[in-house]
């Protein structure tokens, strides 16, 4: 199955859009958080994010989810320090990982399709205009 990993700068955030997705998305999914700076304030940290890539991981590969830049910047860096297949998605985090949480229950899901459902994402439209 893939892994997801979600990675924002606030460990509360992490952890409840981990929380959303499993719930709504099907409680099978691998999802772990990597929220926060690791000592209790706002920010990202690679050891983290490279802790939670492993624990998803269980083989098939991991996307990972962002909020801002500086989280795209220190997942990149953990992914030079592990050597899990990871990728970032190009999604809202939050509506992205849902996505991404259903499509990874799937049995033909792979890295791609579990990228491509998380950024089909950044179509959707809360209100109708």
């Amino acid at each position: 199955m893939i892994g997801l990993v979600v990675v924002s700068h606030s460990e509360k955030a992490a952890e409840g859009i981990c929380d959303i997705a499993a719930q709504m998305g099907g409680g099978s999914a691998r999802i772990e958080a990597a929220g926060g700076d690791g000592e209790g304030e706002i920010g990202t940290n690679a050891n983290r994010i490279v802790d939670a890539i492993e624990t998803a991981d269980d083989g098939d590969g991991v996307v990972v989810l962002v909020d801002l830049g500086s989280a795209v910047m220190n997942t990149e860096l953990a992914f030079e320090m592990t050597d899990v297949e990871a990728v970032i998605a190009d999604a809202p985090v939050l509506e992205g990982t849902l996505n991404a949480a259903v499509e990874s229950t799937s049995s033909k899901a792979t890295l791609d399709s579990v990228v491509d459902s998380a950024e089909d994402a950044r179509d959707y439209h809360k209100l109708n205009d």
